[in-house]
């Protein structure tokens, strides 16, 4: 798999291609991110809006945008 160019010359492993975000972002993974974040201090996600939030974030920071019409 071939990366992003970085400005530092890395090849950057993330976002990664577009494949739907439930391929591999789960209910388990944004729970485990979760209770990583209450583990640094971070207030707990009790509003469902809380979790739909962190995962939006993540389908951000992993996946490309898909293309229109696409």
């Amino acid at each position: 798999m071939s990366g992003t160019p970085f400005r530092s010359g890395v090849e950057r492993n993330y976002p990664l291609p577009h494949a739907g975000p439930e391929a591999l972002l789960t209910e388990p993974l944004v729970n485990s991110v979760a209770a990583v974040l209450v583990g640094y201090g971070f207030p707990r996600l009790t509003a469902p809006d809380d979790r739909t939030a962190l995962k939006s974030a993540l389908v951000a920071f992993l996946y490309n945008p898909q293309e229109n019409g696409t």
